[in-house]
């Protein structure tokens, strides 16, 4: 397969019995590891609730392993190493790298490659959890089936190719996922006060399930519900529920926004424990070059995003008034004139001559070019893809500039 420049293919990395993607192109089989994983590891964790009752210094030792594999997840593998929003010391890198792997989430290198996917190609079929699929599968149903490594964006990896740190863990992950995740949390209440049991079912699969199920929250309910106070063009919403769930990666809407800021919860009072272990740590020099978007940036999108609300209310108000007015059109006549020439797109009911902006559609002339004569309801919302496999959901701007191009109403 023929890539982009500069864009790693990480697939060609992968063995060929890799349980992580599959190279089939239309058959989609069951993925057995992360099907057996993300089955066993609630069931036995529902065993122990009913047949063991913890030791109080079991359950400190569970809350040290939650937090530790969770930051490994929020600070490490998502702001750290997917998003470079900040900068740490080989210590701290280390102790993420390790925590991330006792989240049994797979190693850093194929996490982060998943994700810059996710962002490169949000809610369209190239993002590997795409919300527009529902909420089970964005949640989990996406790592019940092996991955199509030719459906999946690519994203580049370079930076993480070159780290010896993530090539180490990514080589030796399953070692490490096995010794920092099950075995300490399980022998540490074992040897030192008796307790192998409440070790094994909380401090261990409980712990694991826990941290699963809160960065499946970030892919899904993050997606689902909440508040859009930057942006409306993609699936992300800010809630402080999501926020409590997921050790801060709640403020979702703001992080797709600005993905390089290490904050997601960028106000003092938002509920982002991520943010504040990363600021804690910058006052020791363990981490360093902590990126913030201006305020001024911050701001203007919020702007932005009002005034959509208030073209919302507009449009609203008066698209009736604005189409009322309108001459009806057939399909056959409005055929006949695309056959005569004219540039004619049916777009939400109404046709639209594009002949003065063809030359200047941002996507070129083709692109407009190929819809001429045809429906572009679905594309101009970005409900599908265009010829080039991009999905692209037009702006209220966007929308408003079109009414000027309205000629007829469609008759049904």
């Amino acid at each position: 397969m023929q890539l982009e420049p500069g864009v790693i293919d990480f697939v060609a990395e992968q063995p060929k019995d890799s349980p992580f993607i599959s190279t089939e192109t239309e058959k989609v089989a069951i993925n057995w590891p992360h099907t057996i994983l993300l089955t066993m590891t609630p069931i036995l964790a529902v065993v122990g609730f009913f047949t063991t009752t913890p030791k109080l210094a079991t359950v400190v030792i569970g809350l040290f392993f939650y937090y530790w594999s969770g930051f490994g997840i929020t600070a490490g593998y998502h702001r750290l190493f997917s998003h470079r929003s900040y900068d740490a010391t080989w210590p701290v890198r280390l102790f993420l790298c390790l925590g991330g792997a006792a989240a049994f989430q797979g190693s850093a290198k194929w996490w982060c490659r998943n994700h810059r996917a996710h962002h490169r190609y949000t809610d369209t079929d190239k993002d590997p959890y795409n919300a527009r699929k529902g909420f089970m599968y964005s949640h989990i149903g996406w790592m019940l089936q092996n991955q199509n490594a030719k459906n999946i964006g690519f994203a580049d990896i370079t930076d993480l190719q070159q780290d010896p740190m993530i090539t180490w863990q990514h080589n030796y992950y399953p070692a490490i996922a096995l010794i920092i995740g099950v075995v300490l949390p399980t022998l540490i209440p074992a040897l030192l006060w008796d307790d192998f049991w409440g070790g094994f079912y909380y401090a261990t699969m409980l712990r694991i399930v826990v941290v699963h199920h809160a960065t499946f929250f970030v892919n899904s309910l993050a997606h689902w519900y909440g508040e859009k106070s930057f942006s409306d063009l993609h699936t992300a919403f800010d809630s402080i529920i999501t926020a409590v769930l997921t050790l801060g990666e709640g403020y979702h809407n703001y992080h797709h926004e600005f993905p390089y800021d290490y904050r997601n919860g960028v106000k003092i009072y938002h509920y982002d424990p991520t943010k504040w272990f990363i600021k804690m740590l910058s006052l020791f020099g363990l981490t360093f070059n902590l990126k913030r978007i201006p305020e001024e940036e911050i701001q203007k999108a919020v702007i932005q995003m009002k005034q959509r609300q208030i073209d919302y209310s507009r449009t609203g108000l008066n698209e009736s008034q604005q189409s009322g007015g309108l001459p009806i059109m057939t399909r056959e006549e409005m055929q006949n004139r695309v056959a005569a020439g004219e540039m004619l797109v049916m777009l939400d009911g109404l046709v639209h001559d594009v002949k003065n902006f063809i030359h200047e559609h941002p996507g070129g002339r083709q692109t407009l070019a190929n819809l001429i004569g045809k429906d572009a309801s679905r594309l101009f919302s970005g409900q599908v893809a265009d010829q080039h496999n991009k999905q692209h959901a037009h702006s209220n701007n966007a929308r408003d500039y079109l009414r000027g191009m309205r000629i007829a109403i469609l008759s049904q």
